[in-house]
Parts: structure tokens; C-alpha cells; sequence
């Protein structure tokens, strides 16, 4: 690496590659390619990563803080900014009490900032409530590998998607969502067959040996059924169930109702499909199952994904090359979210309700017991639910767009308007959240900060400063430590002055636990072996940098033994009639685009590459019937409210069946809010809709 040239990790998804930016010597940005050598990605790069600075430079870059007042937002000095959020805040705890303000952090920070931020509002605001837009992408997952393994640990390692000869894509796209780990897929030598179950034909089914396309909303039948039928064809491994898990015969017990027929009156696939699924399941040597958001966006994901995790276990396609239940995660630092943010979990992946955890955390951070909560948060849903009902008064709003992005926006829009005070901490004040604040905190973008991220095989990776932010702009790290002094938090917050020293205390905080990272020594540690997978202890050499999870069959529950995880497959909370007879899926639509288009539309390079209005794609059946071509404008209407739209007529969906990329803002005004009751997580996947031609 060259002088001008500096290595980063892609804050878009959770892929986690690693990048070269080179500068010219007075620091602009000439070229941006994927680092050879870096074990995730190999050289490679997608189209956002190779744009990954292009937003940094936007005219829309957030300069100076704003305060509302009765003329709008208006430029105020950094001080008055803090002292502002530190006096209004108070004033609300003192008025209404502690679980009066909340806040809404992210995934898309490093790891050190998301610690910091969870510490400094729960230990030293004395915030109780504080949740992160994880989640709505992997909570279901979370909550599945925590019951079934005894901790939020994905087994995986990208190399299994070379070394598998049968993997199986749930509810998961990742020819579009993640481009190079379907690059890792292509590099598979073992003329492996690629299995993909989702009701509409994806870039990833396209390219697949056997594409079933089942009914929305009935994998878990169809998983259950095709466990059912391996149990009765002998075709398990009893040994490896006897030796390495608990509650296998209540699970066959539960699953015998889930028959042949039952599966394909449900999922609309027929007995030789689903039969056909089986035996490839029982053929491979090497199965690997992998999902992400088309399963944990709905009203059983949590279920849905351990009975992929199930049929792992009992087949014995776990802890081997090319194997597991793996959940492909979705933003870049989801996991450090889930298990640093100190949110849902206390730091470290510890559990606030446990008291012996308690006790260690703040021996550790040298504060008193008492500062730590005994419960954890309210999930995101309902800490809007007590904003909706006048409970919580204040919201503080780290690097997110719920406004764009969460389940329902038309009740979004009521809720927020309830608040007394609504802060938002972004990179740009033109965000549809960032409009509607009360204060609003210009933050640096990930590359003009230090910290880690960690990506879906668990591997942490250095993200380094590369430019300086612009204005007056700082990065999170320092906004939140800056409102920790304004507020008068206490000297034990001097141990946070750097990110490098919050990365020893996480550190710390990790030791004995199953996320164990005290054998990484700092930032330049990760740089020199290119990221490094947890956990990595204090006595452990690092002897590769592609290392699995339950090699030796022992899992993180007490006894050692995985768990048998069940429960009986619900109807949605939303179902088609003769007024909203249309299913309606949302997803990814375009490489290009990422989540509420915050960045990625502001890159022209990138806008070229997908439609810039919003579109509905449409079988020719239905098209055909209802007298719609491509291009016509057609309104999608749901009982939550319309949108309109461009017609995409193809043969990618199935008649009865819509499709709306998630990326644009009217999408959520007509998705249901139902949310899996074990995970919370929004069952963005699903809503019943009517289409017609507009001025029909």
C-alpha cells in the first residue's frame, strides 16, 4: 500500500470488505479497490463499496448543528447544541422520570461508538430504554441462536460457501443483497447445488440448480415437513442427536402433524418438490443452510429460523466444512449492535437481568452496581408504542431513518409527532428523520473515524479515518462524549476518551464470554491479519483466519448440548381477501441501493444503475387481466393507506403477488406492522394489497 493509499472496512452490508483508498497529496479521493488479501473479499469489490466515499462529499453534508425554532432549523454553536440536549433532557427525566426518553441507535457505526453511546445514556443518563434498527433486520435470527445454542453465536465462516456441496437460500437474495459473498458462492469447485426457496424468482434463484417457489409465508410449514419426512425415512444422524443436543423427541412429536399434504396445500409446491428437497437434503455430504431477511422480517421468523437450525442438528450438518444454520447478517455492524450496543444486551453479550454479570460489568467500568439496569430495553416497536401513548417524551436518534424505514410510516408520523423533544444524529440533515428534529447533530461518516465493525462470520474489522469531516461535523464517538461532559457524567467516563481505549475495555468486558475477543491486541492487530474471527482468547493462537464454531459438537448452554426449538406455524396477522387480494413483498431491488438511499442516492454512478421512482413488479397473468403494461402508473392500495407507482410487468413474481423494493420511502406506507412475539422484529415481508390502473 502506497504513502497516499489507506485501508478501511465498508460500512454498507454485513459482508465486511476490506478497502484500499488512494489520495492525491492534497487527501481527495482518486480510486477505491478491494484489498487482495483480505480473507472476506479477496480483491473484490460491489458497486457501493467501489463509491464508498462519494456521499462523504455531498452538498448535503450535515456542517454545523441546528436547533427548530418558529422560522425552522436554524445554525447554532456546537455548546449550545450540547447544552441544549443536556438541559431539555433533564428537564423531561425530572418532569416525568427516567423511562421518559429513549434512544434509537444503529448498526451502521463502529463498535466503540455504539458501546459508548449505550454506557453514557444507561450508566450515566440514566436512560433505561435505548434500542438499535438491528432490530429490524436480525433480531429473529439473535433470539433463534440464542435459544437453540445458548448464545447469539452464527457457526459460519465465508470459506463453507466454497467447501459445501449442497447450500440451501431461505428467504435470502444474496446475488443482489450481498454481491460478494455470492462471489464466494461462484468460487465453489464442488459443482455444488444451489437450493433456493422464496416465493419469487430472485438474481439468486435465477442462478440456482432448483428454485421452489413456495407461498409467502409458508417455509415454516414446509421446513417442518420436509424435517418430518427425514425423521421418517431414517434419513438423521441419532448419534450426533444422542451426544450433542436435548429435546429431539418432543420435536418429532410436534412436527408429525406437519404432513406431505399439509405442506403442499400450504406452500404450493408439489409432493415431488418438496420430496425432491428432502432427498437433496439427505444426498449432500455437506449442507448449509443460509437465510436472512426474507425469514426474519415475519411473524414467525424466530421459528422459522430454527427449524432450518433443527434439520442442521439433526442430520449432523453442523460444526464441519461447508456446513450450518447460518444467518447472513444485514448491516455492516449488526453484530457488534448485538452484542456491544448495550442495548437488548448488557456489554459483551451479558445479560442485564443475571446479577453476577452485572456485578463483573461494573467491576470492570469501576462504576457502582447501581447504574446498571436490572431489565433490559424495550424493543424499537415498543418504545414507539410508549411514544404513541405519551410515556416516553424524548427521543434521541443515532445514524437511522425510521422515518423512511420502520413498518407502517403513516403511524410512524403520528407517533413522532407526539414528542416534546426529538433529537437526530446523522451524517445529513435532509434525511426524512433529520427534517423533523428538534436538535440535529452533524456526524462524521465511517471513514473519517476509527473503530471496528463486526461482519456475519463474526470476523472484526479495522475501520480507519481516511478524510477529515467536514465543517464543524464530529464523528458520533466524540458528539456523544462531548453531551457525556456536558451533562456531568463523572470521572469514571475519562476511561472512554478514545475509541482504541473503549476497545481495550470491550475487550475486558469479553473475557470468559463466548464473544471472548481479549486475544486481539489492538487495531493494528486486525490489520495485520486481516480481521479476525470471535473468539479469539488471551492464551489462543491464531492458527487461521477462517475459523467455524462447534467443531467439537459442545454448544453454549451449560450442559454443553444444542436445543430443539419449536412452535406450532401461525397464520399472518394480514391475509389476502376480495378487497386486498395481492400479496405484497419487499426487498432488496438493486445492488445499488441501500436501505433508505441516504447515501447510496447521492451517488450518480450508482442512481444510474436502478429506476429512480418507485415501481411494483407484476405477473403477465395478472397484468394481462387487469389491463396493465409496463410503464403504465398503477396505484397499490393496503388498509393502511396508496401509493402510486410505474407497472414492471415479468414473470419474476407469481400471479396473485406484487413486488416494491424497500429503498423507497412510500414502500412503508403500506406494509403491516405484525412483529414475531419472541424477537420483535417487523414482519416487513407481507401485507395484503390491491392494484389497479390509475384513472380506472
Amino acid at each position: 500500500m502506497s504513502e497516499n493509499s489507506k485501508s478501511t472496512t465498508c460500512s454498507y452490508c454485513s459482508t465486511g470488505c476490506n478497502l484500499n483508498i488512494d489520495l492525491d497529496p492534497d487527501g481527495v479521493v482518486k480510486k477505491i479497490r478491494g484489498v487482495a488479501e483480505y480473507p472476506v473479499n479477496l480483491g473484490k469489490a460491489c458497486a457501493k463499496g467501489l463509491n464508498l466515499t462519494e456521499p462523504f462529499v455531498s452538498r448535503e453534508r450535515g456542517t454545523v448543528p441546528l436547533l427548530k425554532t418558529e422560522e425552522g432549523l436554524k445554525p447554532v454553536s456546537w455548546a449550545e447544541a450540547l447544552e441544549t440536549f443536556c438541559s431539555r433532557m433533564k428537564a423531561i427525566h425530572a418532569e416525568y422520570g427516567s423511562e421518559s426518553t429513549a434512544f434509537i441507535s444503529t448498526g451502521q457505526i463502529p463498535s466503540e461508538e455504539m458501546a459508548l453511546l449505550g454506557s453514557i445514556a444507561k450508566f450515566g443518563m440514566g436512560m433505561l430504554h435505548g434500542d438499535g434498527n438491528t432490530r429490524q433486520c436480525m433480531a429473529s435470527a439473535v433470539v433463534a441462536y440464542k435459544q437453540a445454542f445458548g448464545f447469539d453465536a452464527p457457526p459460519y465462516t465465508y470459506k463453507d460457501f466454497e467447501e459445501t456441496d449442497t447450500m440451501i437460500f431461505v428467504g435470502a437474495n444474496p446475488a443482489i443483497a450481498h454481491p460478494i459473498m455470492w462471489n464466494r458462492v461462484k468460487m465453489n469447485k464442488k459443482d455444488a447445488k444451489i437450493i433456493v426457496l422464496d416465493p419469487r424468482c430472485t438474481k439468486t434463484a435465477q442462478a440456482a440448480s432448483h428454485h421452489y417457489p413456495l407461498a409467502p409465508q409458508s417455509d415454516l410449514t414446509l421446513l417442518y415437513a420436509v424435517a418430518n419426512l427425514l425423521i421418517e425415512r431414517g434419513w438423521i444422524k441419532q448419534d450426533y442427536i444422542d451426544a450433542h443436543t436435548v429435546g429431539f423427541q418432543e420435536f418429532k412429536a410436534h412436527i408429525t402433524d406437519y404432513t406431505l399434504e399439509r405442506a403442499t396445500k400450504e406452500s404450493g409446491l408439489d409432493s415431488d418438490q418438496i420430496e425432491e428437497l428432502t432427498q437433496l437434503i439427505h444426498d449432500g455430504e455437506a449442507v448449509s443452510f443460509w437465510w436472512t431477511m426474507g425469514v426474519n422480517q415475519s411473524h414467525q421468523g424466530v421459528k422459522t429460523a430454527q427449524a432450518m437450525i433443527n434439520i442442521a442438528l439433526m442430520t449432523g450438518n453442523i460444526g464441519r466444512p461447508g456446513t450450518g444454520a447460518n444467518s447472513i447478517t444485514g448491516q455492516a455492524n449488526a453484530m457488534g449492535s448485538r452484542l456491544f450496543s448495550n442495548t437488548t444486551n448488557l456489554l459483551g453479550g451479558h445479560d442485564f437481568t443475571n446479577a453476577g454479570h452485572r456485578r463483573k460489568v461494573a467491576a470492570i467500568l469501576n462504576i457502582s452496581e447501581k447504574r446498571i439496569p436490572d431489565r433490559p430495553s424495550l424493543p424499537y416497536n415498543k418504545i414507539l408504542e410508549d411514544v404513541k401513548e405519551g410515556k416516553i417524551k424524548a427521543l434521541w436518534i443515532i445514524a437511522t431513518n425510521p422515518a423512511h424505514s420502520w413498518i407502517n410510516l403513516n403511524e410512524f408520523d403520528e407517533i413522532v409527532s407526539k414528542l416534546d423533544f426529538l433529537v437526530v444524529q446523522d451524517i445529513y440533515p435532509t434525511t426524512a428523520t433529520a427534517k423533523i428534529a428538534d436538535l440535529y447533530l452533524p456526524a462524521a461518516a465511517s471513514g473519517e473515524k476509527e473503530g471496528f465493525f463486526i461482519n456475519s462470520e463474526r470476523r472484526l474489522g479495522h475501520v480507519s479515518k481516511v478524510l477529515d469531516p467536514p465543517g464543524e461535523a464530529k464523528s458520533d464517538f466524540d458528539i456523544i462524549y462531548k453531551l457525556a461532559e456536558t451533562w456531568g457524567c463523572g470521572r469514571w467516563i475519562e476511561r472512554w476518551s478514545s475509541p482504541e481505549k473503549v476497545f481495550q475495555i470491550l475487550k475486558h468486558l469479553s473475557a470468559g464470554q463466548p464473544c471472548d475477543i481479549t486475544g486481539i491486541r489492538d487495531y493494528a492487530h486486525l490489520d495485520e491479519c486481516g480481521g479476525i474471527q470471535w473468539p479469539l482468547h488471551l492464551e489462543q493462537g491464531l492458527e487461521s483466519n477462517e475459523r467455524r464454531l462447534y467443531e467439537d459438537g459442545r454448544f453454549f448452554h451449560s450442559d454443553g448440548k444444542a436445543r430443539f426449538c419449536f412452535r406450532g406455524s401461525e397464520v399472518p396477522g394480514e391475509v389476502c381477501s376480495s378487497e386486498y387480494p395481492f400479496w405484497l413483498l419487499t426487498g432488496r431491488g438493486s445492488v445499488a441501493q441501500w436501505h433508505t438511499q441516504t447515501r447510496t442516492g447521492k451517488v450518480e454512478k450508482l442512481k444510474r444503475m436502478y429506476p429512480e421512482n418507485i415501481y411494483v413488479e407484476l405477473n403477465p397473468n395478472d397484468a394481462e387481466r387487469l389491463g396493465i403494461e409496463s410503464k403504465d402508473r398503477v396505484i397499490i392500495a393496503s388498509n393502511r393507506g396508496s401509493v402510486e407507482a410505474e407497472a414492471a410487468v415479468t414473470g419474476d413474481v407469481a400471479p396473485g403477488q406484487l413486488f416494491i423494493p424497500m429503498h423507497y420511502e412510500a414502500t412503508n406506507r403500506l406494509t403491516f406492522p405484525a412483529f414475531d412475539p419472541e424477537s420483535f422484529q417487523p414482519a416487513f415481508k407481507s401485507a395484503a394489497v390491491s392494484l389497479k390502473k390509475k384513472n380506472d
